[in-house]
């Protein structure tokens, strides 16, 4: 069983689908949890309702914003006693318009809200992760929630600015892995296929239903967000160190690379 005490672990996007399932999965392992949510406290508050008193902190921020992002991280880092010693990057946004035939405008705005949510945000969190971790000379890992759209594209013509968006900050999360190794600092990419989660839903919808997603699938099942959890909470306890810098796909072998 994976055991996390003593570890404080920063966790975006905490209130719902896969960010959801892994904060249960990193309370239950005993870790000091961060959780970052946007605008469901609720949602976060349910992820954590087996924690105990102290074990968990509930930071609100929109992460359009930078500033907000990094008054997030200094509030993160007083709850946790001045030390990080995981950030997940799990919060992202995917909308299902701003496609090549979609509204110059609706264009527009889409992809500036893909950037700044999906690749400006968690960058900015890796460099005040990192930034400390080197700072302190402390070792430290960084556990990046991607897809495997960055690698294979998307069926949705829609996401578009979200295919590229995971790309970005994909090659960031790996670009801070092969440089600062030597500094004990670690960082992974967990690439998921289809998982049970509402944006996928919300896809699956508009590339023929989720009956016909389904059947595209070997097992026939999309992905429960539990596994991924159970995963990003083996790589946080940092018994895999030399698989830092990799991809890890969880897909059900629906793409096999």
């Amino acid at each position: 069983m994976t055991d996390l005490s003593g570890k404080t672990i920063v966790l975006t996007g905490a209130s719902k689908g896969i960010g959801a399932a892994t904060a249960g999965e990193l309370v239950s392992a005993g870790a000091r949890l961060i959780a970052h949510y946007g605008r469901d406290a609720e949602g976060a508050r349910d992820a954590v309702r087996h924690a105990e008193r102290g074990q968990v902190t509930l930071l609100q921020a929109d992460f359009n914003d930078m500033v907000a992002v990094d008054r997030f991280w200094n509030d993160a880092r007083s709850a946790a006693g001045g030390r990080v010693d995981v950030l997940i990057n799990n919060a992202g946004i995917m909308r299902q318009t701003g496609g090549i035939l979609d509204p110059v405008d609706e264009w527009d705005a889409v992809w500036a809200e893909a950037m700044a949510v999906n690749v400006h945000a968690p960058a900015r969190l890796m460099r005040h992760a990192v930034g400390d971790w080197l700072k302190a000379d402390q070792p430290g890992a960084i556990i990046g929630i991607g897809s495997w759209v960055s690698t294979r594209g998307t069926s949705n013509p829609g996401a578009i600015a979200y295919a590229a968006s995971k790309a970005a900050i994909s090659a960031a999360t790996k670009t801070i892995a092969r440089n600062y190794a030597d500094r004990g600092i670690l960082a992974y990419v967990i690439s998921p296929g289809v998982v049970r989660t509402r944006m996928s839903e919300e896809s699956a919808a508009r590339t023929g239903g989720e009956a016909a997603v389904t059947a595209s699938l070997p097992m026939r099942e999309w992905v429960p967000p539990e596994e991924i959890a159970a995963l990003a909470a083996f790589l946080a306890e940092g018994r895999a160190r030399h698989l830092s810098g990799g991809t890890i796909d969880i897909n059900g072998a629906a793409y096999i690379r």
